[in-house]
């Protein structure tokens, strides 16, 4: 669809607006950060604004508003480091009984991204089953490892289906040099997150209940029920600290021990979605007696059990994911 200039920018909205969800979780995926997404595209209607008038439909607005706000993300991405999760640091630790290994401020973590902000037409089930698998989190925090550029060329081509000349075009690229970077970064891919067969969509009834009882298990404080729900390969990461666990032999102890289980009623847990995965939004009791936000756990859910749980410990996340009727108490 391509658009011709107009005598004034009325019509603005009306042509953009459509793309602002799927720019949204290109900038994510992109920066692997909600925050600095929004930001982004914040900034990317600001300056497709202030050029509409001599926008000339050498290509289309899906294009242009792609090509303002990957490079966008480009800058961004060079004032800072890249986002990681634990895993991404260091080995699993072998001793769940020990203090957690602290993260210094330089650390910038990978957040989770809502579905209700990017999901597709939901009467599409196609399109919603494609943007779920390129939103997981073994997906995005893999894509953080690729060089900027390469990490553009394999979302601009694989992700939205963009042809090669325009994203030469996006990137100041010669069409070569696009083909050659996006075989580098397809290479990295396969074997920094190989597919897995296993994974069971949020929407599954298996997916349901496997996040009924994980919920459950922390707000009842039952210890047993983990284990019936963790498959034993299970990996657990918390944000905010190096350490992480793999396998059910370390998740477990970890799980149920008293200063992370606590007592029933210590948790309150929203289920909701994220990176198109099971996810619940969590709530521990303060010292006031009060629940209080603590941050998103998103599940890998599959045909054998919960594979892995990421806990995003932070507090300022919870406001981003609908919130329970009546709130918290």
């Amino acid at each position: 669809m391509v658009f011709h200039v107009m005598p004034d920018s009325r019509d603005f909205a009306a042509h953009t607006e459509p793309f602002r969800r799927e720019l949204l979780a290109h900038c994510y995926r992109m920066l692997g950060s909600l925050h600095d997404a929004e930001d982004v595209v914040q900034e990317t209607y600001l300056r497709a604004w202030r050029a509409y008038g001599g926008f000339e439909g050498r290509s289309s607005v899906r294009t242009w508003l792609h090509r303002i706000a990957t490079n966008a993300c480009l800058t961004a991405l060079e004032r800072r480091g890249r986002r990681v999760l634990p895993s991404g640091l260091t080995g699993p630790a072998a001793d769940p009984s020990a203090p957690p290994v602290p993260a210094g401020p330089e650390l910038d973590w990978l957040q989770p991204i809502p579905d209700s902000l990017i999901t597709a037409d939901p009467e599409d089930p196609a399109a919603v089953v494609v943007a779920r698998e390129g939103l997981r989190l073994a997906l995005v925090a893999s894509l953080q490892l690729l060089p900027a550029r390469q990490r553009a060329v394999l979302l601009l081509r694989d992700v939205l289906a963009f042809p090669a000349a325009d994203v030469a075009a996006v990137l100041e690229m010669s069409v070569p040099a696009v083909k050659s970077a996006l075989q580098r970064a397809r290479a990295r891919m396969e074997e920094a997150a190989p597919s897995d067969d296993s994974v069971v969509e949020p929407d599954e009834p298996q997916a349901r209940a496997l996040l009924d009882r994980y919920i459950a298990a922390f707000e009842n404080a039952d210890a047993a029920a983990f284990e019936e729900v963790l498959r034993e390969d299970a990996a657990l990461e918390v944000t905010g600290s190096r350490t992480w666990f793999s396998g059910l032999a370390t998740c477990l102890p970890y799980l149920t021990s008293p200063p992370v289980l606590g007592s029933p009623g210590d948790w309150r847990m929203v289920p909701t979605r994220a990176n198109g995965q099971p996810a619940a939004v969590a709530y521990r009791r303060g010292a006031s007696g009060l629940h209080e936000p603590f941050g998103v756990a998103v599940l890998t859910v599959t045909t054998g059990g919960i594979g892995r749980i990421v806990v995003f410990a932070d507090p300022a996340l919870v406001t981003a994911f609908p919130q329970p009727a009546g709130g918290q108490k």
